[in-house]
C-alpha cells in the first residue's frame, strides 16, 4: 500500500523533512498544511507535496506519519484537529525542541498510543520553506520521546525511518529531554541573545565595538540571529528547565568573579583548561542542536583580484560559496580570508582544492 506522510507547518525544519522524504521515497504521497500560502505553492510547484491543504481537513486521513512542524506553542492546539484523522496505522510526532507540554497534552486528550514526540536536532539561523533543504537532518541527531502507550513497534518503525532519512535516532524520557536541551541548546541561545544585547548597551557612541567584533564574537553570537518568535515560545514553554538552568549558570559566573577578584591564578588556569579539554573531545561528526558553520580561513595578498580569483577557483569546480570576506579583527583567528560554505562536502573540497593552487587555509 502506498505510504503517505502528512505534516502541519511547512518551515524550516517541515520543509526540510518533506524534502527529504521524496528525496529518498519518490512515490510516497505528501499532503501538507501551513498557514503560508506561498510556502505551499513553492513546495507544489517544486514537487515536493501532492496536496496543498487549506485547512486540516480529510486530507490527513490514512496518514502513516503526521508530522507537526509549527511552533511548539502551536503544535499543541492543533493536536485537537487532528485527533480525528488518527488510526492504527498512523504515527503522530512533532519535531519540537520542547517536549513535555505537548506529551502532557497528547495525555489530555487520549492520544498516546499513536504519540513519539520527535526532534531533529538540526537548524539554522534562516527560517522558512524557502530555507529548507533535504540534507538538513543527514547526520543530524534525531530525538525520539515515545509515550508509555505506544507500541514497541512503532517506535522500531520510527527509528528505521528516520535512519532511512540518514538522521541518527536516539530515544529519550522526554523529561530528560527537555533538561538537556535546555542546557546545550536553550541556555547557548539566552547567552548568545543577552551577549548581543550586552555589547549594544554598552557601546560607544560611535558603534566601535560594533564595528571592531568580529572573528569570535561572531561565531559565538550567530545563532542569536535565530527567529525571535521560536525563541520566545521555547522559553515560555520550557520555563521550569530554563530558569533552573540559568540560576545554575548564574552561580557558575559569580564563581568564575570571585576566582578574577582573588586573582586566583591556578583557579583560572584550570577553568580554561578544563573547558578547553571538554571542548576539543566533543565529536564533530554529527550535527547537534546548534547549526555548524562550515568555514576556512585563508592567507592572501592584498591585492586587486586576489579574492576574485580564490572565487573563480571554487566556482568553476562547482563549490558554492554562501559567504566571504576579509577578517578584520584577526586577534583570535588565523587567515585574512574567511570562506564559509553550505556543507562540510564543499568545505572540505575547497581546502583540498585551494591546497593544490598553493594557498595557505588554515581549518577550525
Amino acid at each position: 500500500m502506498k505510504q503517505k506522510i502528512g505534516f502541519i507547518g511547512l518551515g524550516l525544519i517541515g520543509g526540510s523533512i518533506a524534502k527529504a522524504v521524496r528525496q529518498y521515497y519518490p512515490d510516497y504521497e505528501i499532503v501538507a498544511f501551513d498557514k503560508n500560502k506561498e510556502a505551499l505553492a513553492l513546495a507544489t510547484q517544486e514537487s515536493v507535496i501532492d496536496v496543498a491543504a487549506t485547512t486540516i481537513d480529510n486530507n490527513f486521513h490514512n496518514c502513516n506519519y503526521i508530522f507537526l512542524c509549527a511552533p511548539v506553542a502551536s503544535n499543541t492546539a492543533y493536536l485537537k484537529q487532528l485527533t480525528e484523522y488518527l488510526d492504527d496505522d498512523c504515527i503522530l510526532t512533532d519535531v519540537g525542541s520542547v517536549k513535555a507540554n505537548i506529551h502532557e497534552e497528547v495525555q489530555t486528550l487520549g492520544i498516546g498510543k499513536y504519540f513519539i514526540g520527535g526532534h531533529p536536532m538540526a537548524g539554522s539561523e534562516k527560517s522558512g520553506y524557502s530555507n529548507s533543504k533535504a540534507m538538513l537532518i543527514e547526520n543530524a541527531y534525531f530525538i525520539l520521546t515515545p509515550t508509555d502507550q505506544v507500541a514497541r513497534e512503532k517506535v522500531e518503525s520510527y527509528e528505521k525511518f528516520a535512519e532511512s532519512l540518514k538522521a541518527l535516532p536516539v530515544i529519550l524520557d522526554y523529561r530528560v529531554h527537555d533538561q538537556i536541551t535546555g542546557t546545550i541548546s536553550h541556555l547557548p541561545h539566552i547567552i548568545a541573545s543577552t551577549l548581543v544585547n550586552f555589547v549594544k548597551t554598552h557601546d560607544t557612541k560611535d558603534e566601535m565595538m560594533k564595528n571592531l567584533a568580529a572573528g569570535g564574537f561572531k561565531d559565538i553570537t550567530r545563532i542569536a540571529s535565530s527567529s525571535p518568535v521560536m525563541w520566545q515560545n521555547i522559553c515560555l514553554k520550557n520555563k521550569d528547565n530554563i530558569v533552573k538552568i540559568l540560576d545554575q549558570y548564574i552561580d557558575s559566573l559569580e564563581d568564575f568573579k570571585e576566582a578574577v577578584e582573588r586573582e586566583d591564578d591556578l583557579d583560572l588556569y584550570t577553568r580554561f583548561e578544563s573547558s578547553r579539554n571538554y571542548r576539543n573531545s566533543m565529536p564533530s561528526s554529527s550535527a547537534g542542536p546548534i547549526k555548524k558553520s562550515f568555514a576556512v580561513y585563508c592567507d592572501i595578498i592584498d591585492e586587486a583580484g586576489g579574492i576574485a580569483a580564490i572565487a573563480t577557483i571554487l566556482a568553476s569546480n562547482n563549490i558554492s560559496i554562501k559567504n566571504i570576506g576579509i577578517v578584520h579583527n584577526r586577534e583570535f583567528e588565523e587567515g585574512v580570508l574567511r570562506i564559509e560554505f553550505y556543507d562540510e562536502d564543499s568545505s572540505k573540497r575547497a581546502v583540498g582544492l585551494l591546497q593544490k593552487f598553493r594557498y595557505i587555509v588554515y581549518e577550525r
